[in-house]
Formats: structure tokens, C-alpha cells, sequence
């Protein structure tokens, strides 16, 4: 999900049952193997995960402060928690600093639809400093530009969306800026990576693309973008917003002086994002674009689709955008894909249109994660997809709360045990926090509260969030951890989360992998949280 304003078609949603909360467990279970065999082939049974005495005791401690709010609330916060895959960066920006960045930048506030425009402030507008000092005013903008106080039981779908329309206006003027609001509570949830969505070189993108038209041969296509340079000059182009972008974010967390905060040392990378509603030809430049520069600029590291997958152009063009995506695979092999898929629900669309989505975007698109796929069980042949994505180890990036939101997706009507059960990997996610007015602790509490999780399964879901995240170099894991389990590689295997690493092979494996050198910081952290929590349990 992410910008643009809803279309005029409306649908109802279906509302979804709530789930019934459930005890926190001790002994976690992971899915076995996927058994990619045959079509009626039924999942591995799940097999029991070794616990070891720090995560027990830690364990217990959760446990005993279920009924204790703050205290619960505390230690999911503390509890180390990976990285967030799948996040929108406008969207995931605090409403009351959005607020605050269109009065610092003059902007004004429509008051019939309470969008921010851009100055001079005319009839029927007041400048958006007013939210400053008229508090009523300050209030109505976060309502109208997020989630808060939206009722309970009601669909937020049209509303959600519709909150990209109204600060759009803000947000497109301060990469850095916006990110540093959103790192700054990326690192105090105590998470050390992220994954967010721009849209890099849009104006460029979508020139090139009104130049050059739509071709249905997607490989002439692809010749025509980049004939004389055209789609390397956006490459440029997009890598110029991103040195602006890291240079406006370093100043805002003053990273390099004494006054440097804790976000300087966040791990971030850039997906590009394309808007599924757009033009073919539209979606085809942002793609390719997209795809180029995460082969040139280590900073960006994948593609996604994002807008509404009901739209009524969303629909029809499904099936030919996973066909691009599929093609530019062939062109660009080095470069990542994360599709939003299966973002939909019986009453949203039409049953024909729940039948394939994430199929297709694993089969057609070839996607390395999908986002969502809560219409898992109403596609066709749902357990061979479920299959492919275990032993593919495609992961799917779960954000409970928008879910719910949109969809009215929550508890027993969710994928999320389906997918544990097959063996799919599953990380949690924010989406748009900023939208939901949520957190990733929110997240890992809900899924604890709901799903009957214990410490040992959340320590691993968090480990997920690492493993199939896009950084480079070999894993601290070794095999599929989803399917066997989080053992270190053999290099590491003697060695002691926080503690000095002693031996030559294992030091050469965390200098010379991003993704293992960030996984075993996790590791370190989790060993300090576990120390602390054992203290509490007694």
C-alpha cells in the first residue's frame, strides 16, 4: 500500500472475525521441511524446538507479566527485533512531524478536504502553521492523515489509502529528513535494519515513459528505454535524490559530530516501487528503472508494486505486470523482488480475482518475498503455492495491523498459522506505522497475544527478518532455518553471541558479510536481553 487517492469505484469490505486471545506457550514449533511432492501432498508435521535454558527463563518471565501491561509492553519493546522488510517511508512517518514539516515549509491545508497544497494560501485554505496553536485544527489533520479514532469495526480501506492523497504534498520534499523520523523509532523499538519504499526519479520516469509509449513486446521495449542512454541517465538521476537524501538525513541525526544520534548506525536499503495503477508503459519505466539501479547502487536493493491491488486497472493488468517483472528477472538478475500479493479478501473482489495473485507472483514474477498474501486459501491450488514458497524459501512479510485496517483481516481469518504451518517463511512487518499509528513492538505483542507465541518462536521470527532481508554476503545460518532450525554456519558454530569471536574463520565470515555481521549484532543482543529477563524471572 502506498500513495494515490482511492478510485471513485467503491467496495465494501467484509469484515472479518476477531480472533480469541490465547495463553503465551513455552516450547515453540517450527515447520519441517516442505515436501514439495504431491498435489495432495499435506504439510510436515511441526517439530519441536530445542530450547535452551536463557530462552526457557526468559520465557517465563513473559509469561508472568501477561496480565501487566506496562511491563508487557516493555519487554517488547526491549526485545530485539530484527528488521523491517516491508515499509512504506511516507507512510511510515510520524503524522504529528508530517504536520510539523508542512507548517516549516509554508504549506497550506485545503479545509473542505483537509489535503495540504502548496502556498500561496487562497480561499478556502489556511496555512498549515495553524496546527500549532489551534489544537482542534492539529487534531482533524491526524485523523484525516492517519488512522486515529477511525471506528472500530468499520472498514478503513478508502480511508487508509486516501491519507497518501492528503499529505502527499509534504512528504515528497524530504527523503532525509522523513527518514530520519522513522529510523529514530526503527532503532529505540530495537530493530537494525530496514528495507523502505520510494519511488526514485518519478518525474523522470514518467517523461520517458510518455516518450517512448507502450509496446506489448517487452523486450522491445526494454531496447527503446535504453537507447541513448535514457534509462541510465534516470539511474543517475535517482542516485543524485539518494546522495541528497543521505546528506539532508545525516545532518537532521547530525551522524559524523558528537551530537550523532542512534539512527546514524541503522542499516538501510532502498526498494524502488512502481505504481501498479499507472500507465503499462508508466509501470514498465519504474520496473526497469527499478531493477538497474539496484545492480548499480548497492543502497537500493530490489523492486515492488504498491497502490490498492482492487483497483479496477490493478485487476486487469495484474496478470501482464507479473510478466514484466518476470522479464526484467531475465535482464537483471542480480536485483531483488518483493511484490505485494494476495492483498485482498472475499467481498473486496470479485471471487474470480482471488483466485491467482500470489501465484502469480511467485511462479510468473518470481519473487523473492511477497508482501501480505492474506487471500492465501481462496487462490487456486493454494497448498502447491504454499509449497513452492517454502522450498523456494520465499518469505511472506506479514503487517497485522493494516491488515485489519484494509481488509478486516485479524486472528483465526489470517494466513498466518497456514503459512508457519506449510513452512513458509514469515517475518513481521509495519507497512505504513506512521498511517496506523502503530509499531513493530505492537506487531510481535499482537502475534504473541493472538497466536499463542512464546519467546522461543518470536526470537525466531525476528532471526527471519534478518535472513531474508536483501543485504549481501553469506548467512550466519546454515541450510533452511525456517525448515531446520537457527544453527550457525560451522564457522561460527563454537562461538558466543556476545562475547569476542575467537576463531580466524568465523571473524573472516562476519567482516566479509553484511548479512552475517548483522545477524550475529542480533545475536549479541539477544544475549543480553535474555541475561536481563532470566534476572527478572527470578
Amino acid at each position: 500500500m502506498t500513495l494515490q487517492r482511492r478510485s471513485a469505484v467503491r467496495r465494501r469490505v467484509v469484515p472479518a472475525a476477531l480472533g480469541t486471545l490465547s495463553v503465551l506457550s513455552l516450547v515453540s514449533a517450527l515447520p519441517a521441511a516442505a515436501q514439495p511432492a504431491r498435489p495432495d501432498a499435506r504439510p510436515a508435521a511441526l517439530a519441536p524446538r530445542p530450547v535452551t535454558v536463557a530462552e526457557a527463563r526468559t520465557d517465563a518471565y513473559l509469561r508472568s507479566v501477561h496480565d501487566r501491561p506496562a511491563a508487557l509492553r516493555d519487554f517488547f519493546r526491549q526485545l530485539p527485533k530484527g528488521g523491517d522488510l516491508h515499509n512504506h517511508l511516507s507512510g511510515a512517518v510520524s503524522t504529528e512531524y508530517l504536520i510539523e514539516l508542512a507548517a516549516e515549509d509554508g504549506l497550506c491545508v485545503d479545509t473542505a478536504t483537509l489535503t495540504a497544497v502548496a502556498p500561496p494560501c487562497g480561499p478556502g485554505t489556511r496555512p498549515a502553521a495553524d496546527a500549532r496553536t489551534d489544537r482542534a485544527f492539529h487534531d482533524a489533520l491526524v485523523r484525516a492523515w492517519s488512522m486515529e479514532d477511525f471506528p472500530p469495526g468499520q472498514s478503513g480501506h478508502d480511508h487508509f489509502f486516501d491519507t497518501f492523497g492528503k499529505f502527499g504534498e509534504v512528504t515528497w520534499r524530504h527523503r532525509g529528513k522523513l527518514l530520519a523520523n522513522v529510523a529514530d523509532t526503527v532503532v529505540r523499538d530495537n530493530q537494525f535494519y530496514l528495507e523502505t519504499m520510494v519511488t526514485p526519479a518519478s518525474d523522470g520516469a514518467r517523461n520517458l515513459a510518455a516518450e517512448v509509449g507502450w509496446d506489448a513486446d517487452l523486450a522491445a521495449l526494454h531496447r527503446k528505454l535504453l537507447a541513448g542512454g535514457r534509462l541510465d541517465k534516470l539511474v543517475a538521476d535517482a542516485r543524485k535524490e539518494a546522495d541528497d537524501g543521505d546528506a539532508e538525513f545525516r545532518a537532521a541525526e547530525h551522524c559524523g559530530t558528537p551530537r550523532a544520534r542512534p539512527a546514524c548506525g541503522l542499516v538501510v536499503r532502498w526498494i524502488s516501487q512502481a505504481s501498479r495503477g499507472s500507465s503499462p508503459e508508466r509501470v514498465f519505466t519504474q520496473l526497469a528503472l527499478g531493477m538497474r539501479l539496484a545492480e548499480a547502487d548497492p543502497r537500493f536493493v530490489a523492486v515492488n508494486l504498491v497502490q490498492p491491488e482492487d483497483w479496477d486497472s490493478s485487476l486487469r493488468d495484474y496478470s501482464l505486470q507479473m510478466r514484466m517483472v518476470g522479464y526484467l528477472r531475465t535482464q537483471y538478475p542480480k536485483a531483488h523482488v518483493s511484490l505485494h500479493a494476495g492483498e485482498l479478501w472475499p467481498g473486496l473482489v470479485k471471487p474470480e480475482d482471488l483466485r491467482f495473485h500470489i501465484r502469480e507472483a511467485v511462479r510468473v514474477a518470481g519473487a523473492d518475498r511477497v508482501g501480505h498474501g492474506v487471500d492465501l486459501v481462496h487462490e487456486d491450488d493454494w497448498q502447491q503455492t504454499a509449497r513452492t514458497m517454502a522450498a523456494r524459501r520465499i518469505a511472506v512479510e506479514v503487517p497485522f495491523s493494516s491488515n485489519a485496517q484494509i481488509l478486516g483481516v485479524k486472528g483465526a481469518d489470517h494466513p498466518f498459522t497456514t503459512y508457519r504451518r506449510y513452512g513458509v517463511p514469515v517475518v513481521l512487518a509495519t507497512d505504513d506505522p506512521g498511517v496506523s499509528r502503530i509499531d513493530i513492538a505492537h506487531e510481535y505483542q499482537y502475534a504473541a497475544g493472538t497466536y499463542g507465541l512464546g519467546y522461543p518462536e518470536l526470537k525466531d521470527l525476528a532471526r527471519a527478518s534478518l535472513a531474508y532481508g536483501f543485504l549481501p554476503g553469506a548467512d550466519l545460518w546454515r541450510g533452511n532455518p525456517t525448515a531446520d532450525g537457527y544453527r550457525p554456519v560451522t564457522a561460527c558454530r563454537g562461538e558466543r553471541p556476545g562475547l569476542p569471536v575467537r576463531g580466524a574463520a568465523c571473524r573472516h565470515l562476519l567482516m566479509d558479510s553484511p548479512k552475517a555481521r548483522l545477524e550475529w549484532r542480533q545475536e549479541a543482543a539477544f544475549a543480553a536481553f535474555e541475561q536481563a529477563h532470566t534476572r527478572k524471572a527470578h
